[in-house]
């Protein structure tokens, strides 16, 4: 039986004081779905608000990107169902790409957060890259406890985020991230960093988007 993997991205638009336009970044989301593509597993998109989920069109000349951009991906985007009516049962594996519009819609949503916790109580993989991981940081378990205390993560670091969307975010990710207790690491900034902890894989940054799918496709495949 084939696979399925489960995005759950941002409907956002923009951020920010300055209305800065965003997105769910192209490369954090093509790598990924190319990888799990090629894999043979079946894909589908929810975002908060269902309805188009906007992408950051950023290196699109990419081959990977122009794979995605060329795919049917764009299409499932572009209609993505309500997060409201995912059947977390369906899935293997969730994912949740970057780029800063899930800051804005993603940390607060407790429908977000009953995905994640469902999934992750009930023996699946829960993954997240970039900015993706704001996702985890009011997740709780079935006994009060947060998903990432004690867990090894990574996430766009405060070096990164300084040259970055300082003045466009409301907080630090790997702030966030150390105040629930996570084991929060990272490396130089904008190089490929992803970790595995058990069932939880997070990356560090748009360059660590394709090895956190690798590393998805690693644990659906043991």
């Amino acid at each position: 039986m084939k696979k399925k993997i489960l995005f759950v991205v941002s409907s956002t638009h923009v951020i920010g004081p300055n209305q800065r336009r965003t997105g769910n970044l192209l490369p954090e989301v093509a790598h990924p779905y190319e990888v799990f593509k090629k894999e043979g597993y079946e894909i589908d998109v929810y975002s908060v608000k269902g309805g188009e989920a906007p992408i950051e069109m950023v290196e699109p000349e990419d081959p990977v990107n122009q794979a995605f951009l060329k795919g049917d991906g764009p299409e499932k985007f572009k209609n993505s169902g309500s997060i409201e009516e995912v059947s977390t049962d369906k899935y293997d594996a969730v994912f949740v790409p970057g780029g800063l519009a899930p800051v804005a819609d993603l940390p607060d949503n407790p429908t977000v957060q009953k995905i994640l916790s469902t999934m992750y109580e009930n023996g699946k993989v829960v993954s997240a890259v970039c900015h993706g991981p704001v996702c985890l940081i009011n997740v709780r378990l079935n006994d009060g406890s947060y998903l990432i205390k004690g867990k090894k993560v990574t996430g766009f670091s405060i070096t990164e985020e300084f040259d970055y969307a300082r003045g466009d975010v409301p907080f630090e990710l790997e702030d966030a991230l150390k105040e629930r207790g996570a084991d929060y690491s990272c490396i130089t900034p904008w190089k490929a960093y992803s970790i595995t902890d058990g069932r939880l894989v997070t990356g560090q940054n748009p360059a660590s988007a394709q090895g956190v799918a690798q590393r998805v496709v690693t644990i659906l495949e043991s």
